[in-house]
């Protein structure tokens, strides 16, 4: 009986240990922990358990497609798409850009399209007006090809543009309307008016 597992110790009629009822195994035992089982062995713990998940409130939605965790004791596969990196421009005013649900790593970067930056400079700006922080200089006056107009007024409507190798105009001046006065047969004077 040398080599037999004790498993229930007797002294003076009384019981100081006695292992026979006990239930522990090593699939419910922690890993790394030793004990005795209800011979008398010892026993090394295989459980892997290291959390009472009962009160974790996460769902698949909000775990990274293909992690899995563990949700009041059950094991869940996440479904969370993996963005990575997203990265998107910003070429018109009114462009609104939209995040996409999931996952994104802290690298993706969303900026005003390079040729649309470009664009924004100094000179571009009229004086006293910033525009996403650049502060305009353009005095208006740059790259100017103006025209003077001389137009002779009509009883029709006019609308006054300057030829197409200028880009505005710097004056226009109105003719005095025509007016004049002859004899007429009937003894009286006839008055022509912008005729």
């Amino acid at each position: 009986m040398p080599n037999q597992n004790v498993n229930k110790v007797i002294y003076g009629g009384r019981v100081l240990i006695d292992l026979t009822g006990d239930t522990v195994d090593p699939s419910k035992l922690l890993k790394g922990s030793k004990a005795h089982d209800k011979s008398g062995a010892q026993i090394e713990g295989a459980c892997t358990f290291d959390v009472d998940s009962t009160d974790a409130t996460a769902v698949a939605a909000e775990i990274l497609f293909g992690k899995t965790a563990y949700v009041s004791g059950n094991k869940l596969t996440g479904t969370m798409k993996n963005n990575g990196a997203v990265t998107k421009k910003i070429t018109t005013r009114d462009e609104e850009v939209t995040i996409p649900q999931g996952f994104h790593d802290g690298s993706g970067k969303v900026g005003i399209d390079a040729t649309e930056k470009g664009k924004l400079i100094a000179n571009n700006i009229r004086e006293g007006v910033t525009i996403l922080g650049v502060e305009g200089t353009m005095s208006g006056s740059e790259n100017m090809k103006p025209q003077a107009k001389t137009v002779t007024p009509s009883t029709a409507k006019q609308t006054i543009l300057p030829d197409t190798e200028y880009n505005c105009l710097s004056q226009v001046e109105v003719e005095a309307i025509p007016y004049v006065e002859a004899d007429n047969p009937a003894g009286g004077v006839t008055v022509t008016i912008a005729g």
